[in-house]
């Protein structure tokens, strides 16, 4: 299991969670101790402290595994596109030299 599943598997499990706390709310209010507007009101509260939750733990993630890729020494995505632009720099450089043809000047 990689860090995307895991993420994944909590994701749903807090979107379950809040499917659970409808049906509560629901419930609630059909046995009348919870008025609809009061239902809304905590569903809204729940739904927002849970997106919250969902948003730091994300961030928490991130970090984590910038975290490990730069103790274990792992070029970042970052990384390899200034590479790539550096490669093309180079390339572009080598291609002048040759006298723009490309076929090696030889």
């Amino acid at each position: 299991m990689n860090v995307s599943d895991v993420i994944k598997k909590a994701m749903l499990l807090g979107l379950g969670a809040q499917e659970k706390a409808r049906e509560l709310v629901d419930e609630l209010v059909k046995a009348g101790e919870l008025s609809k507007s009061d239902a809304a009101e905590l569903v809204k509260e729940w739904t927002s402290k849970a997106e919250e939750s969902t948003r730091d733990m994300d961030l928490k993630v991130k970090d984590t595994v910038a975290g490990a890729f730069e103790k274990l020494n792992i070029a970042t995505r970052d990384d390899l596109e200034k590479l790539e632009k550096k490669i093309q720099g180079i390339s572009a450089r080598l291609t002048k030299l040759e006298g723009g043809d490309g076929k090696g000047g030889a």
